[in-house]
């Protein structure tokens, strides 16, 4: 009896907390600047655990009308299409059409009550996630070339919970939460109603912690690769739930099997071709709960049967003592990401840029879209970034290229997907702002 009266006790005073938009967190905060979690080599202090995790969510609320993210010097931004639903990633067809999916993670199908689960449900609620999923592709076109998407329409409807999207070979593929499924296409279509045919199975199930997966294909049109994330933060619902998760797969379309290409990847999501060395490159979400420091998210190129650290270490061999049993071999081949994005920044959207409006210094570099964070003091993310490249590599610091999605304690929005439109322009799917932002040099038409 007592027992139960301190759950209950405990639980609506949680609720009241939550209710008055308050949010709780141990004194734990960052001891080094955001900036030292960047490059190659990032600085790595010691782990920092406690035992109620720091929780420092901006509340989304939306942009008004009149005010738009900040574009950086040189640069303007302007809302490509507004008033969408929970716009998250983006995928721009050779016609010049973008299709955005509007999606949501799916209901969950796991039934058992926990403390810890429905507190992270209510800091994501507030976040802006946990909405009920449009389950929809929506096709923007701008028809008259003057940087705004006139015609808007249901493209595809009825999917599960969709993310990444790639066009092959007269194929649009589209990855819902639980599989590859394809699609008919012709050049200039506003709306597809071919019944979807499925290609391969993704890893869902009653947990399915990470929801999102991307897709792309390769470039001779024989494989898709798909990002699956991990089904817990550490692996402490057990490995058996992590079966070819935290993981990128390759599916070959002749024989429609799947295999796992790399691994050890805790959540990854943007996929893009480097143009200049022909890898795949991914963005990588890394694990939470041992400080505001640690640890930092990564971009990096995915190498066949690489090994990437998740669960037991983290950033090459430094080992998460958390994670028990350990596993000194597979640690011992944890290859070292490429590029260091900051702690908790959540970097999701990653594309390159091979279009040549933004000049000779963009060229071959990367824009990343960093979602932002949840549980680091002070906050990290809510932005896009541009990182530049030399002879395929990472050379050089970042630089901001969208800011202002915070306000104080408010996210006005928070940037996703990353992609670059026909005229060589930047897109940005914004999930809390409800808008696709574009960003061209100052004085273009």
């Amino acid at each position: 009896m007592k027992t139960a009266f301190l759950i209950i006790a405990t639980l609506l005073v949680l609720a009241a907390i939550a209710a008055a938009g308050v949010y709780f967190y141990s004194r734990e905060a960052a001891t080094i600047p955001v900036e030292q979690g960047y490059g190659p080599d990032p600085a790595l202090p010691p782990p920092n655990p406690r035992p109620i995790p720091t929780v420092h969510v901006a509340e989304a609320s939306g942009w008004p009308q009149d005010r738009t993210p900040v574009a950086a010097s040189g640069m303007k931004v302007d809302a490509f299409a507004r008033d969408l639903e929970h716009p998250r990633w983006l995928h721009v067809l050779p016609n010049g059409d973008v299709l955005v999916a509007e999606t949501d993670a799916p209901p969950k199908q796991n039934d058992e009550f926990s403390i810890k689960g429905w507190i992270q449900g209510l800091v994501m609620a507030k976040a802006g996630a946990r909405t009920p999923s449009p389950n929809r592709i929506t096709l923007l076109r701008d028809a008259d070339n003057d940087g705004v998407a006139e015609i808007r329409e249901a493209f595809l409807d009825n999917l599960n919970s969709p993310f990444g999207m790639t066009l092959s070979n007269g194929r649009l593929y589209v990855a819902n939460t639980d599989a590859i499924v394809a699609f008919p296409y012709v050049d200039g279509d506003t709306r597809i109603t071919a019944p979807a045919e499925k290609i391969a199975n993704l890893p869902a199930g009653p947990l399915n912690h990470h929801w999102t997966k991307d897709v792309i294909a390769s470039p001779d049109g024989t494989k898709l690769y798909a990002t699956v994330g991990s089904n817990s933060n550490v692996g402490e619902n057990g490995l058996d739930a992590e079966a070819n998760r935290a993981a990128v797969l390759e599916i070959d379309l002749n024989t429609r099997k799947t295999r796992l290409f790399a691994w050890g990847l805790r959540n990854p999501n943007g996929l893009s071709w480097n143009p200049e060395t022909g890898a795949l490159w991914v963005a990588v979400n890394e694990r939470d709960e041992i400080g505001s420091d640690l640890v930092p998210d990564y971009m990096t190129s995915v190498k066949d049967g690489g090994f990437y650290g998740w669960p037991y270490s983290y950033f090459g061999q430094n080992v998460d003592t958390r994670v028990n049993p350990q596993d000194s071999k597979l640690v011992a081949s944890a290859i070292k990401p490429d590029y260091a994005l900051g702690a908790h920044t959540a970097s999701l959207g990653l594309t390159f840029y091979t279009g040549t409006l933004f000049g000779p210094e963009y060229k071959n570099g990367a824009f990343i879209g960093q979602h932002g964070s949840w549980n680091r003091k002070p906050r990290s993310g809510y932005k896009v970034i541009f990182v530049p490249f030399s002879n395929g590599k990472p050379d050089g610091l970042p630089k901001d290229i969208l800011t202002g999605f915070l306000d104080g304690d408010r996210a006005l929005g928070r940037p996703v997907g990353v992609a670059v439109d026909k005229t060589g322009a930047l897109l940005v799917a914004d999930d809390v702002g409800n808008a696709v932002w574009r960003v061209t040099p100052a004085g273009t038409p």
